[in-house]
């Protein structure tokens, strides 16, 4: 099926592992243009490299920190001097720090909202000019646990807002033509992720917990949350905005 989204320009946040990068892959095949941003020079370029072995219309990168509140509107400013426009954002920065309960200092509380609500909300504002113009779209990447209980409180919190955060703007950009939504992933496995790393230190707590919790008898792998990021992207799926979609294997308790 073609997706419409050949030579669409697509700007992907923490994009040099994992879900994001897998996304970029995704959107390559389809022949987009692809903006990578994450922290490492080093792996950035490899991604970079494997997007437009991929298929990429064009790649460009740069290795950049998103929490720091200075960056979205570099990024964005090189997306347009690079592609000349914005047609997708997929905000992909996340994860949890510090501690997992009650205790979490409000350091550790203000590094998980940058990293996961802030983030995303200084890259959604500053790019809306650019969507405007486009009548673009934005994906952003949240969990199966800001829909439910679980996981580390913060974390919990953080994501629940991206949701939150995500259907708010939907309503107000609708009327620009601007489609925003949500993927929440369930527990994911890719090399040097966390579920990698926990699997690695404890194999058979991890199959306990594969067997207990995942009722496909597997994780989730990056391509098949990338499957679902593109096509919410893709004008496909334009009359959806405003969702927040599991892709969790049924993982999920939650009836909505």
């Amino acid at each position: 099926m073609d997706l419409g989204l050949r030579n669409r320009s697509v700007l992907i946040t923490g994009s040099s592992r994992g879900i994001g990068l897998a996304a970029a892959k995704a959107f390559a095949a389809e022949g987009a243009r692809l903006f990578l941003v994450a922290r490492t020079e080093e792996t950035l370029a490899k991604a970079a490299a494997e997007v437009e072995k991929a298929g990429a219309a064009g790649v460009r990168y740069l290795a950049a920190d998103a929490t720091d509140p200075i960056v979205p509107d570099r990024v964005l400013g090189e997306v347009e001097r690079a592609f000349g426009g914005l047609d997708v954002l997929v905000n992909n920065t996340g994860g949890s720090r510090g501690s997992a309960g009650a205790e979490a200092t409000d350091a550790e509380w203000q590094e998980v909202l940058e990293l996961n609500l802030l983030a995303t909300v200084r890259f959604c504002r500053g790019a809306l000019p650019l969507l405007r113009v486009s009548r673009g779209t934005i994906v952003n990447v949240s969990s199966i646990f800001g829909r439910e209980w679980g996981g580390a409180v913060s974390y919990n919190a953080a994501k629940a807002a991206v949701i939150a955060y995500t259907k708010s703007l939907s309503r107000l950009v609708a009327p620009e033509g601007i489609r925003v939504n949500s993927v929440a992933p369930g527990s994911t496995l890719h090399p040097g992720g966390s579920w990698d790393r926990k699997q690695k230190a404890d194999p058979e707590g991890i199959a306990r917990f594969v067997k207990g919790e995942l009722p496909y008898g597997r994780f989730g792998t990056p391509e098949e949350i990338a499957a679902a990021i593109v096509f919410l992207a893709s004008p496909r799926a334009g009359l959806i905005t405003g969702a927040c979609l599991n892709v969790d294997g049924g993982q999920s308790r939650s009836l909505i």
